[in-house]
């Protein structure tokens, strides 16, 4: 049923005598907030609510008219706005703790825990106990054009008032969250324990090409096994093969054996498993013998519980009436067709050809799909894996270490030791049962939490990369909690800035292990890689794009008939952009991303974020110092996307500054 649809028959004419009645009151000089603050509460108004006589009664007794009555209301709600995200998070973050950290196996009863959202009432406790309305009574819920036409003029109170009221910009029932929410934890599940035991995968001579005991979770760990076996001479049969076992997760011609399961060989290319001929885990062997049947379109049927649920909210969000409209225009603050058209800017660039060839030169061979993952710009290309583990692991043989490591790391980054400290004692560090991720606080005195894999012998190189990203996030999310003027401008524009921060992080990983010196040819390495990745994650994000597109325009499909289109759909994608560059068409590799089922649309801010970080990047050249000009910049809350840029890097988002980048180094290496 449509949000207006729900509106009581009496609403208008109660809302222009309110209107009447507070003008009367407090005099003209108060109408233009009062129409809008009453117009506010009556758009979200039901009948449940009260009537008419209550609806106006509301209205008289909670309009703030007195200027310093309504900035001491806000003072105090922003504070209990505070209080109260601060412990729905640590109410989430406690009943996720199992089946977020690798501490043992999780029991159906974590499950339960991990979907419930503790958050999936408030929206209709605080309508029910008009919380909401007085807020919306009187706070101006902005629309993005106001924000975008007016906002570089607000002060950052009235910056703050504005996130405040769009708290309650739509009223989505409790049992619609839940069940979006109740969806994301299923998928993510799913993903968290989708592990592929690489020593038993075969190759068509029955060879092992994998250490024992090595289980990487899909995608980040297999991707990252494509990127390290770069530096290998002998490298390329690993890479052949991981590509053939991410065909077949995205093809689901998997058999659902061999997930997760040390106990089962499997040749990917022929797809025939038998029962482990070795043994590399205490994990007891299942009681049957490996059937070899395919997984049944679990990954696909995954997604669509969460389109679904995704869509229950659609009839409680005019302004946004579908998820995809409510990712871009609402949460990212920039509209699918702009996004679509930068990612297509860089995809379409001349460029691309040009990186390709180069690439092909390093390589001494023509590219292969799994190529776009092609990792041998960076330095880490000058050692092996093993050696980059063995480095890691007696650096950080525990969460722990690393965690005491976090001042030194800030310091080296540019970070004065004051602030570094400052920093490292708002962070803590656990062991991810995934591939890791950061959760930040949201109430000052708590804590962010970095998650990373760490193994029996330690952090391990992936592992250690991923913290590297995961503690951008969290300095980020530190400064723009603890240090933005209000609780309501807590955070960055959207989560592509939060990627960017993090990428500035991640790609200093070697030099803050001492095994690479950035010079002039290495930054201009540092950009090709940058704008490689940016092509290979930007494609995948216009996959994710166009599949969700499809559900919405095929409601009812079967997961079958959702696995065929997202075929299809990373197929064109593939033929568009990297065919003519690989002279190869109809590849599905870019259906991998475990993102696309448990994340919901969040592909987008990756490539997005690359943009970002190039301008980001920029600024910090000019001036010379990346922890004050990182601070500077998570400072400034939780502004829209182009203001936030303007004033951190002058200028607006867009690609130009990666281009630009790009071309001055092919100059320098060609």
């Amino acid at each position: 049923m449509p949000a207006e649809a729900l509106a009581p028959a009496w609403i208008a004419a109660a809302s222009a005598r309110s209107v009447q009645a507070l003008v009367a009151r407090h005099g003209e000089a108060i109408r233009d907030r009062a129409a809008r603050g009453v117009a506010q509460v009556a758009a979200l108004w039901r009948a449940e609510d009260g009537d008419a006589a209550v609806f106006e009664a509301f209205v008289l007794e909670n309009f703030l008219a007195d200027p310093a009555v309504r900035d001491a209301a806000f003072d105090r709600l922003d504070g209990l706005h505070e209080q109260l995200d601060g412990s729905m998070l640590e109410i989430g973050r406690a009943f996720r703790w199992q089946t977020d950290l690798d501490l043992g196996p999780i029991l159906p009863m974590d499950q339960l825990f991990a979907a419930y959202n503790p958050r999936a009432h408030l929206q209709d406790d605080f309508f029910a106990n008009k919380i909401a309305f007085v807020v919306l009574l009187n706070f101006p819920l902005a629309t993005l054009e106001e924000k975008l036409r007016d906002g570089p003029a607000w002060t950052p109170r009235q910056w703050a008032e504005a996130r405040l009221a769009e708290r309650y910009d739509r009223r989505v029932p409790a049992p619609v969250s839940q069940a979006f929410s109740s969806a994301l934890a299923a998928a993510d599940t799913y993903i968290s324990t989708y592990n592929i035991w690489t020593h038993h995968l075969l190759d068509g001579q029955g060879q092992r090409l994998f250490p024992a005991g090595q289980r990487l979770i899909t995608h980040w760990n297999l991707r990252d096994e494509i990127k390290a076996q770069y530096s290998d001479p002998d490298g390329l049969p690993r890479q052949r093969m991981i590509a053939q076992v991410m065909e077949r997760i995205v093809t689901q011609t998997i058999p659902a054996d061999v997930i997760d399961n040390p106990h089962a060989d499997w040749n990917p290319y022929t797809n025939a498993v038998t029962a482990a001929a070795v043994r590399d885990s205490d994990l007891p062997a299942p009681a049957a013998a490996p059937s070899g049947t395919r997984e049944p379109d679990t990954r696909y049927q995954r997604l669509l519980d969460v389109f679904r649920a995704a869509r229950l909210a659609d009839p409680y969000s005019p302004a946004a009436p579908t998820f995809i409209a409510r990712r871009f225009d609402d949460g990212r603050e920039l509209s699918e067709a702009r996004v679509g058209s930068m990612l297509e800017s860089v995809l379409g660039s001349p460029l691309l050809p040009r990186v390709a060839k180069l690439i092909e030169a390093r390589l001494g061979r023509r590219l292969e799909p799994f190529d776009i993952w092609y990792s041998g710009f960076l330095p880490r290309g000058q050692y092996t894996e093993a050696e980059l583990d063995a480095i890691t692991r007696h650096k950080y043989p525990t969460a722990a270490a690393f965690e005491a490591d976090i001042p030194r790391i800030l310091v080296d980054l540019g970070f004065s030791e004051e602030r570094a400290r400052y920093v490292a004692q708002h962070i803590t560090v656990d062991p991810a049962r995934g591939a890791g991720h950061a959760m930040g606080p949201q109430r000052k005195g708590d804590k962010a939490h970095l998650r990373t894999r760490v193994g029996p012998g330690g952090l391990d190189y992936k592992g250690y990369n991923i913290a590297m990203h995961e503690l951008g996030h969290n300095v980020e999310q530190t400064f723009s909690l603890y240090d933005v003027p209000f609780h309501a401008l807590e955070g960055v524009p959207n989560t592509a800035f939060s990627e960017a921060l993090a990428f500035l992080f991640q790609e200093n990983d070697l030099a803050l292990l001492g095994l690479s010196t950035p010079d002039e040819t290495t930054r201009a390495l540092q950009v090709l890689d940058d704008f490689w990745g940016a092509c290979e994650i930007g494609a995948v994000a216009l996959v994710d794009m166009g599949v969700w597109r499809w559900m919405y325009d095929h409601p009812e499909a079967t997961a079958a008939e959702l696995r065929e289109a997202t075929l299809g759909i990373a197929r064109d994608v593939w033929n568009r952009f990297f065919a003519p560059v690989f002279g190869q068409r109809d590849v599905v590799l870019l259906g991998i991303y475990s993102h696309m089922i448990d994340a919901a649309l969040y592909l987008p801010d990756y490539p997005v974020g690359t943009l970002i970080a190039q301008q980001i990047k920029g600024q910090i050249e000019r001036n010379g110092h990346l922890g004050a000009e990182f601070e500077r910049m998570t400072r400034q809350g939780r502004l829209t996307p182009d203001l936030w840029m303007t004033r951190a890097a002058g200028g607006p988002v867009g690609p130009e500054a990666l281009l630009a980048a790009t071309e001055r180094a092919l100059e320098r290496v060609e």
